[in-house]
């Protein structure tokens, strides 16, 4: 039976710089972290009998989660429609395609909103099963007791100072912040917040940075009512951030945009924060769904 692996978490030391523990969320079977969430959403929709094979599941997404539920659902023996503003990455259209799932592009002027609008009214006509990545608390709660679980195991009884992640749907930060706190760890939960520098016309979904897919403003309801005590926010450079995706690219780590914004983020918040010295952060996906975009074009 296929399912979501349990990724290596590997200290990370970027131009002599002390370590940062980054789960390699990019071998998932799909090649990234969204695996958590569709096979946990997914599975318990069907074994709660909500979802039966043969049956339409819908979704808004830019790319990952979309690839994710597109491979769980030709695994599972569902149907599968992904809804997308224009203007994504080809690369993630054929992945989705080759899956044997259908993709429904919406005007990028409506940008993601435009997407979840349209799910709606194709669940309508197709009966179809919402996952619902950005409110459905199980998102979170697979990140809680699948992710988080293995970080701590890994580190066994060493204090875990801060957990650093991007937000989409917010289920990675809020779900491994749980999760890690459930094991006793006094963790702090950091946002890495991605910031353009300059005006840019081609900005993906309705991503804070042109260059930063998946990282988006303000949708997600998981993070919102989470309420997070403690909560740090790292703004990181867009430039910064793909620069530090290519080196670790370079160093032998093939991942997308937001896992140099994490590992950056995670840079700068030990620059000022000194005292959270055990920082671990996730690299959510793999480089090649991103060669047409700018991380492989000069800035």
């Amino acid at each position: 039976m296929l399912s979501p692996l349990n990724t290596p978490l590997v200290p990370i030391s970027l131009e002599g710089c002390a370590p940062i523990y980054a789960k390699l969320e990019y071998l998932q079977p799909s090649g990234s972290t969204k695996d958590r969430l569709s096979f946990f959403i997914l599975g318990k929709a069907m074994r709660n009998g909500t979802l039966k094979r043969g049956q339409y599941v819908i979704e808004a997404s830019s790319g990952s989660t979309s690839i994710s539920l597109a491979m769980v659902s030709a695994h599972l023996g569902l149907k599968f429609i992904a809804v997308m503003p224009e203007g994504v990455s080809q690369e993630r259209i054929k992945s989705i395609s080759a899956y044997g799932a259908r993709v429904v592009l919406t005007p990028k002027d409506e940008g993601i909103l435009g997407s979840l609008k349209m799910c709606k009214m194709l669940a309508e006509e197709h009966q179809g099963f919402l996952p619902r990545q950005f409110e459905n608390f199980d998102n979170a709660r697979a990140h809680q007791t699948q992710t988080a679980q293995e970080i701590a195991h890994e580190l066994e009884t060493e204090c875990i100072d801060a957990f650093v992640s991007g937000v989409g749907t917010g289920g990675t930060l809020v779900g491994n912040y749980l999760g890690l706190k459930d094991f006793g760890c006094n963790v702090t939960a950091v946002l890495a917040k991605p910031i353009s520098r300059q005006l840019i016309s081609d900005v993906e979904c309705c991503s804070f940075s042109g260059k930063i897919p998946g990282v988006v403003d303000g949708l997600s309801t998981i993070f919102r009512e989470a309420k997070i005590e403690g909560l740090i926010e790292i703004e990181v450079d867009d430039t910064l951030a793909m620069t530090t995706t290519r080196k670790l690219i370079a160093k032998g780590f093939p991942v997308g945009p937001s896992s140099g914004l994490n590992y950056a983020a995670g840079q700068l918040l030990r620059e000022k924060h000194p005292h959270l010295k055990t920082i671990v952060t996730i690299f959510p996906d793999r480089m090649e769904r991103y060669f047409s975009t700018p991380l492989f074009q000069n800035d």
